[in-house]
């Protein structure tokens, strides 16, 4: 058994975990801790008080009690708003007060990314414009070309929370770019793990969203793979 666990703000989108869980169908574990969202709102000063390391360091030891083997902070606005720098000094006090390896959602795409062997890639965001931005931003910080950027202007992750399919398959498409290699869904509010293999299916490339990078970070800090049909490119098994 492989225990992963997640610190994740607030409430949108946490059954992701369960799902993910289910659709791996493996001994593995995905146990959410919430942490205190503070304000809700896609804008930097918010997010960069939800990201501090007093509210982190808060939901560690309930997640200690779950057994779990590493960290993901499941929030990817809430650290890339701190830059490149900003973000792994992050990770870096979160690992120390939890213990255990650590990172978050924002390192999770970056190391996806570089896992699938793609440099260009296209970011579909619920998030205003400026922020997308920040997200573009710390892609370039990794290596990664940024062909396009949509955001939607979204402020609330609880308004995120309750789109489904219809408005997960809308987005995808308008923020898609033929130069792409990879569409980014980057919101961890958003709900996409039911999505994947559709996602993936009408764009006709690998598609990498929050929830889905998370648990594969995850399970990567755990040194544990598994593989699962329904959960896109990144968890197919090698042929």
């Amino acid at each position: 058994m492989t225990a992963v666990g997640f610190l994740y703000p607030g409430h949108s989108a946490e059954d992701d975990y369960e799902r993910i869980e289910q659709l791996l169908a493996s001994d593995i574990r995905l146990p959410v801790v919430h942490t205190d969202i503070g304000e809700d709102a896609h804008r930097v000063d918010a997010l960069l008080t939800m990201g501090g390391d007093d509210r982190l360091a808060a939901g560690v030891e309930e997640l200690r009690l779950t057994g779990a083997e590493a960290v993901v902070w499941a929030c990817t606005s809430g650290s890339f708003v701190y830059g490149w720098d900003g973000a792994h000094e992050q990770i870096r006090n979160l690992a120390r007060a939890a213990g255990m390896p650590a990172s978050s959602t924002s390192f999770a795409f970056a190391h996806a990314i570089q896992h699938l062997g793609a440099t260009r890639v296209a970011i579909a965001a619920t998030y205003p414009e400026d922020v997308a931005d920040y997200f573009a931003d710390f892609l370039k910080s990794a290596g990664t070309e940024v062909t396009a950027t949509r955001g939607s202007g979204i402020i609330t992750a609880a308004e995120v929370g309750t789109w489904g399919r219809d408005e997960v398959l809308e987005l995808a498409l308008a923020g898609d770019h033929p130069s792409a290699e990879i569409l980014l869904l980057p919101d961890t509010a958003l709900h996409t793990a039911a999505y994947l293999a559709e996602l993936e299916q009408v764009l006709g490339k690998p598609v990498l969203t929050a929830n889905q990078v998370s648990v594969w970070e995850g399970l990567r800090l755990a040194e544990r793979r598994v593989w699962g049909e329904r959960m896109g490119k990144l968890f197919a098994r090698p042929a």
